[in-house]
């Protein structure tokens, strides 16, 4: 694959990653969405089929890896890590215009984000918080926990992919996309209600960027002060995925 193809792969699946799980959220989360208040089973699914679909697009490009931790745990595993810039790049960029994406399909629910006397659904008019929309924030915030959820969680998506690929009949099935796609509603159902599970640098870092700039009215702070924990311990989880692989398998 030359860098050009995986570039604009990495790109493409990601923005619909992302196009999907910020959708979702924006969905449960803003005021006047149809699908307001459904709940966490529901954006765990969001999330599983924004990796569907981004993944079986990218594939013929990239191989549909989408997450800088899956390019990590990866390079860890084979000992190549020439191209592991290229995916990183493709994964942020992507993750931007996916979250811009996201954006739009829902503006007028985010220019509906003001301060009011009273609305006509019986809701107080206060301004919905909508950085968790973009981006993951822990319910209790404790540095080493939250770390600690994200590395695990991360291992727990990544060592599965790794062994994917050693599951005879996968590959030439064409459902190892859909297998792992499962896996993250999974992880999202078990291990996500710590830190909004990240489990990915790009999906959280991207989207935070975006966030940062996007003109929503009071929209709230993004958070930067956390935003290291979902980057590094991604990271942390995929190079130990890695390792794991390589002593088990």
């Amino acid at each position: 694959m030359s860098n050009g193809d995986i570039f604009v792969g990495e790109a493409i699946g990601t923005a619909i990653l992302i196009l999907f799980g910020a959708g979702v959220c924006a969905a449960v989360t803003l005021r006047y969405s149809k699908a307001r208040a459904s709940g966490w089973i529901v954006i765990a699914f969001g999330w599983g089929f924004g990796v569907l679909a981004g993944a079986y697009t990218a594939a013929p490009l990239s191989g549909g890896q989408l997450n800088p931790a899956v390019t990590v745990g990866i390079a860890v595993e084979t000992g190549k890590w020439g191209k592991v810039w290229v995916y990183l790049l493709g994964q942020i960029a992507g993750a931007m215009l996916g979250a811009v994406l996201a954006y739009l399909v829902y503006l007028a629910q985010f220019q509906a984000n003001v301060r009011t006397e009273g609305t006509t659904d019986g809701t107080t008019g206060e301004p919905v918080p909508t950085l968790g929309i973009f981006s993951t924030i822990p319910e209790i915030r404790n540095p080493v926990a939250n770390l600690v959820t994200e590395i695990i969680a991360t291992v727990a998506l990544v060592l599965p992919v790794l062994a994917f690929g050693r599951t005879e009949g996968l590959g030439e099935s064409g459902t190892t996309v859909l297998i792992v796609s499962l896996l993250v509603v999974g992880i999202g159902l078990s291990l996500g209600g710590p830190t909004g599970y990240a489990i990915n640098p790009a999906r959280d870092l991207g989207p935070r960027i975006v966030h940062t700039f996007l003109p929503i009215p009071h929209k709230g702070s993004s958070d930067w002060g956390y935003a290291w924990i979902p980057v590094i311990g991604p990271l942390i989880g995929g190079s130990l995925a890695g390792l794991v692989y390589n002593a088990a398998f």
